[in-house]
């Protein structure tokens, strides 16, 4: 344990002292493998209290100025971790110490399922930036509650909920069905997931029948308990405003606490990376910093003809203080960042709590 002690100071040193070396190792392997490693290297670290605190010290930015209460809830600042990766709810609470101000669990389906095929996550540096076809691969619903139970520190839990991929559309309202009312005692707000590209036809569930469906049954289901939770509704970058205008209207009608935009695109146009290597990828989400202006886009364009009717979390590309700071001025009230996480490190979060602090936005 000792020696596990002393190797985790030298790493730490080496990581935050230069970032970039450690990634430029990092990137030589298989990026899902990589991912894992991290995950599992994060978990024995934070083992150790002298190195939690040490890392807390680091990258916590305790300001109450960043303290902010959205859709019922108050956070200790606006920057949030996206879906995707605590997909199984097994590292939240270490995940905490990096100083996100909220960490969302998921996808999460109501059965176990391995996922796409691989390989399924593919690297593009010259764009920072990932290619990903998951397919939602989890541990299901019950292994996720399982750990949820155990929750040791106050980090506020979003729970990103989806349907199995061998559901039919038709009866995915049945998985979410599941997956809320199993959940609900165990996350703090829900984000129903109808736009990952990576499971068949699930982006068919944005369409106006579908997904009025959807959301008027788990409002329903909320609005008998004690006390509801906050419902939102995790939207694709690749919608047209035709669409975006009927996905508002649903959301205000049925009066879902809000929106987040957005998740991956499809689209590939614009990009560094080899236009050969790129289609040789294939099929899959594509996220990080080219999905910025894009994701913005919507987050103005929702904002505008919302007229602020509801929040907006506001996700995609966000790759330094700035790109947080734009997603705040086109109109989102939080943000979350998971590529930018792995491109930059975990100081980002601090350099956008920071810029947030030290900008006319706070305010």
């Amino acid at each position: 344990m000792l020696i596990v002690f002393i190797l985790s100071i030298l790493v730490l040193f080496i990581l935050f002292s230069n970032y970039a070396a450690i990634r430029s190792i990092l990137f030589l392997f298989n990026p899902e493998s990589v991912h894992y490693f991290t995950f599992n290297f994060i978990k024995r670290i934070t083992y150790f209290k002298v190195v939690k605190k040490f890392l807390s010290n680091i990258f916590v930015v305790d300001n109450k100025e960043l303290n902010k209460e959205v859709f019922g809830i108050k956070f200790k600042n606006p920057v949030g971790l996206a879906a995707g990766f605590d997909k199984d709810a097994m590292l939240f609470d270490e995940l905490s110490i990096f100083g996100f101000g909220f960490i969302e669990i998921g996808t999460i389906t109501p059965v176990a399922q391995s996922g796409n095929s691989k390989p399924r996550l593919f690297r593009l540096s010259d764009d920072n930036a990932l290619i990903n076809r998951m397919g939602f691969n989890n541990h299901g619903l019950e292994s996720a509650i399982s750990r949820l139970r155990r929750k040791k520190s106050n980090i506020i839990i979003g729970g990103n909920i989806g349907k199995n991929k061998l559901t039919p559309n038709e009866k995915a309202i049945d998985d979410y069905e599941i997956c809320f009312e199993k959940l609900f005692s165990y996350v703090d707000y829900f984000v129903v997931n109808v736009s990952s590209p990576n499971t068949p036809g699930l982006r068919e569930l944005q369409e106006k029948k579908p997904l009025s469906k959807i959301l008027a049954r788990l409002q329903e289901i909320n609005n008998k308990k004690d006390k509801r939770k906050p419902i939102l509704l995790k939207i694709s970058p690749d919608l047209t405003t035709t669409q975006l205008d009927i996905i508002i209207e649903i959301v205000i009608d049925l009066k879902i606490d809000g929106i987040i935009a957005t998740n991956t695109t499809i689209d590939r146009t614009n990009l560094l990376t080899d236009k050969s290597k790129v289609e040789k990828i294939g099929a899959g989400g594509l996220s990080g910093k080219p999905l910025n202006d894009k994701s913005n886009s919507v987050i103005k364009y929702i904002k505008e003809r919302s007229n602020g009717s509801f929040p907006i979390i506001g996700v995609g590309g966000i790759n330094s203080a700035e790109d947080a700071l734009e997603k705040i001025d086109a109109g989102a009230s939080l943000v979350q960042i998971y590529t930018g996480f792995i491109y930059k490190g975990p100081s980002l979060i601090k350099n956008i709590n920071k810029a947030i602090l030290n900008s006319e936005v706070n305010n």
